[in-house]
């Protein structure tokens, strides 16, 4: 039994490392690209590690000069992170209630299913709408225009996954609460979403995810700094006749911080929702 435990724990450790290899590989070749010189990046055979590093790339990107390539990427940053903030906000603010009351009527659950029908439609398809609604309103190459083009994306998925979230709820709680007097909000506020609240942590953190790398919205409702991401920003950069290969990698070192962080955070809140969200007797 021992070994048979000792082998099925190497299997698990074996299995492990393959999967942080797997997902920790393209980070590592992308930092080693960053601090590559232009001459490693394009000898044959390729070169896994540069003959010597060039660190200038990231003095470039966190010059704040005007008009530098760096100024240019900190605002598409700084945007970036308003952009899914709000985005975040307020797909939260539209999915909580909305998934907690699809959850306890079953018979209006058809629509939310015919709103996750819109995601087998292609972005294209919407952006001629999208287009006119946020010119109509001018809106266009705004930050809070591109926070709602982004909402109607993250709101159906939110609102599914919360609902799957409040499904193992028990409905006794809800009744207790509702014969002791409790509101509909209080209801919410005190019981629903302290146990919710690992699902919901969750949805926070796909949604800041699926906004911060969204790019084709992005490349198509902003034109300048005062709304353009951080995901056109560095395209910006492949856009001149010869690419620098070490500088877009750089600035996806860069780029990648902000959701590395967030992640980070929202890990420890998942974790304390877990240990504190279940249902005391």
């Amino acid at each position: 039994m021992e070994r048979q435990n000792l082998g099925f724990t190497i299997f698990l450790y074996v299995c492990a490392a393959l999967l942080a290899l797997m997902i920790l590989a393209p980070f590592a070749w992308l930092f080693i690209m960053s601090i590559s010189s232009t001459n490693d990046l394009v000898s044959k055979p390729l070169r896994w590690w540069p003959v010597e590093t060039d660190w200038s790339r990231y003095r470039i990107l966190t010059d704040f000069t005007p008009n530098s390539h760096g100024a240019a990427l900190m605002s598409a940053l700084g945007n970036s992170i308003k952009i899914a903030a709000i985005a975040t906000v307020a797909a939260l603010m539209v999915s909580v209630p909305a998934g907690w009351a699809v959850s306890r009527t079953p018979a209006v659950g058809w629509s939310l299913w015919l709103v996750i029908g819109t995601y087998m439609l292609p972005p294209v398809a919407l952006a001629v709408p999208l287009y006119m609604g946020l010119a109509g309103l001018g809106m266009l190459n705004t930050k809070i225009g591109l926070a709602i083009v982004y909402l109607t994306v993250l709101a159906p998925f939110t609102t599914w996954l919360l609902k799957s979230g409040f499904d193992p709820i028990p409905r006794d709680l809800e009744k207790a609460a509702a014969i002791d007097g409790a509101r509909l909000d209080q209801m919410l506020r005190i019981i629903i979403l302290p146990l919710a609240a690992p699902v919901i942590g969750t949805a926070a953190l796909f949604a800041y995810l699926l906004a911060w790398d969204e790019f084709f919205y992005a490349l198509l409702f902003t034109s300048d700094y005062r709304a353009k991401t951080v995901t056109v920003a560095i395209a910006d950069l492949a856009g001149g006749r010869v690419a620098d290969y070490g500088l877009i990698a750089t600035a996806g070192v860069i780029a990648a911080l902000p959701p590395v962080i967030f992640g980070l955070v929202m890990q420890r809140m998942l974790i304390s929702g877990l240990t504190t969200g279940g249902v005391k007797g």
